[in-house]
């Protein structure tokens, strides 16, 4: 049993009504990998907005493996103190993080935030030596658009992640460097600028797929179902 945990903030935790993208990889990987797995997370929840809270149970379609590690306005700053506990309790053999949009809009700047990459990869490593890990890089929003020193911000974080996964990547823990979801647009595959719609879920299912599949050849090329 392959266990993958989707780590992130609002835009993997979803909010109450959507699909979420853990859905849209969970649907690919049914329809392309060929052994036992499963989505796995302490957390089952999605966000709900009226009460602000992680509460909600209403997904679109909750028939499938709702385990993951997100959070609505949580960062690689929250995650540090609790993934070692998560990988450790949950198994889990592949972490698949979206992180990092929450910690530079509020909390660190890239350098900083770079260095909370390497405290949870650490962290996740001590809880299991060959754990593997995906990495998104992050997703320019809407105020990445409209605050050019954001949006500086974003890129060098980015330019950082893709630096630190080269350096923390070995045989026993491999890390991947997920490329930007193809073709993501704010304007069509979110409903607000940031958070995903049906089709923005799709887009980040795929560059988690594409990195599994081309990086691990697990599962298959992407197709929307």
């Amino acid at each position: 049993m392959l266990r993958f945990m989707p780590v992130g903030d609002s835009m993997t935790i979803g909010s109450a009504g959507e699909h979420t993208w853990r859905y849209r990889l969970w649907q690919h990987l049914c329809a392309e990998y060929g052994g036992p797995f499963a989505l796995v997370g302490p957390r089952e929840t999605l966000h709900d907005p009226q009460a602000d809270s992680p509460t909600s149970h209403a997904y679109a379609d909750p028939d499938f493996p709702r385990g993951h590690l997100a959070g609505w306005g949580e960062g690689w700053h929250h995650m540090v103190p609790v993934i070692g506990e998560a990988v450790r309790t949950l198994r889990a053999d592949v972490l698949l993080v979206s992180l990092g949009l929450i910690d530079l809009g509020f909390y660190t700047n890239p350098e900083q935030t770079a260095d909370n990459v390497r405290a949870f990869v650490a962290a996740a490593r001590a809880a299991n030596r060959r754990v593997r890990l995906v990495l998104l890089p992050v997703i320019p929003n809407i105020r990445a658009e409209a605050d050019p020193d954001f949006a500086a911000q974003v890129a060098r974080f980015n330019d950082l992640l893709a630096k630190t996964a080269v350096d923390l990547d070995t045989p026993d823990s491999p890390v991947l460097l997920a490329s930007l979801p193809p073709e993501y647009d704010i304007h069509t595959d979110t409903y607000d600028g940031t958070h995903p719609n049906a089709n923005g879920e799709h887009r980040i299912a795929e560059a988690f797929a594409e990195a599994l599949y081309r990086g691990w050849e697990l599962g298959g090329p992407y197709t929307a179902a």
